[in-house]
């Protein structure tokens, strides 16, 4: 297995820019990525939650990956997510990032019928023993309806190929203890959930996986660094842009769970960087919440 340097920083959840159920967006994908490039990002991070991976076919992921290798060409880490209730299929994308350059892989628990604890790290070791690329856990209980508990994550860390998790429980005292358990090691732990990255970072947290930095990555680049140099003013200044963001943008539709990304894609859609188009059964933003969000984007024009 190949040894991969430590990747401290803010590392965006890439949204999957689409023209329409088949198509990508491939001058919206190259704008965003250029972004965040040149804000200073850490890493870029594709088919994650934010990238509504298990809403595209698998012929269209792996179209992305290769899109977005050809794109970063190079200049941050490339993490791809893995995330499937097959193992077949999840190592088959693992070996398509290979192939395109990422540097790792990024793996949330098989849904469906929640694994206990015991099968989560049966699952896990064989991914990563298998896996062509180093494996990073991805803690998404909400979604995936299982929670990798401390001891598991503990257990699973001793695995060569492990190199990492990132959190979005949202569970202080589980990141607090994740945190405790590898402080000076070479095994990362990342905050999930944007408002609570600076926080976690102070602690020792090693990065953010920030969903609101395919809008405004400068922001969450720049709070990242307020929050690892220890400038606990700045951190207050930018916590509260960051906590202006979340409350103005991600709760418009009541009671979908996919609000933020609807709001994320409507977002830079309207800044002309990307194409708002949701795969189905999602549907973008129409009419006044179109509207909404761009008075929205008003109070958040000198956000940098």
């Amino acid at each position: 297995m190949t040894e991969m340097k430590k990747i401290q920083g803010i590392i965006p959840p890439m949204v999957t820019p689409l023209l329409d159920g088949k198509t990508l967006d491939e001058q919206g994908s190259k704008r965003i990525i250029n972004r965040m490039i040149d804000a200073g990002v850490a890493g870029i991070f594709v088919l994650g939650t934010t990238g509504e991976s298990q809403s595209l076919s698998m012929r269209l992921r792996f179209d992305f990956v290769s899109l977005a290798a050809r794109y970063i060409a190079g200049r941050v880490p490339l993490l791809v997510g893995i995330t499937e209730t097959s193992l077949e299929d999840s190592l088959a994308l693992a070996a398509h990032a290979k192939k395109e350059g990422a540097v790792a892989v990024v793996a949330a628990a098989p849904y469906y019928f929640p694994a206990n604890q015991q099968e989560l790290i049966d699952w896990y070791t064989a991914l990563a023993d298998a896996s062509p690329l180093p494996v990073f856990l991805y803690n998404m209980p909400s979604k995936v309806k299982v929670f990798l508990q401390v001891p598991t994550v503990v257990a699973l860390s001793k695995h060569p190929n492990i190199i990492g998790v990132k959190d979005s429980s949202g569970n202080q005292s589980y990141f607090q203890s994740l945190l405790y358990h590898f402080a000076g090691t070479d095994f990362a732990v990342y905050m999930g959930p944007e408002e609570q990255m600076i926080a976690a970072v102070l602690c020792g947290g090693d990065g953010g996986v920030s969903g609101g930095a395919n809008l405004f990555p400068e922001l969450f680049v720049k709070a990242y660094q307020a929050a690892a140099s220890g400038n606990i003013e700045e951190t207050r200044r930018l916590q509260k842009r960051i906590m202006h963001l979340s409350d103005s943008l991600y709760g418009l539709e009541p009671g979908s769970d996919a609000s933020f990304v609807k709001a994320i894609k409507c977002s830079l859609e309207i800044k002309g960087i990307a194409s708002g188009y949701l795969p189905l059964p999602y549907t973008a933003f129409k009419g006044e919440q179109v509207e909404k969000v761009k008075r929205i984007l008003d109070t958040l024009k000198d956000y940098r």
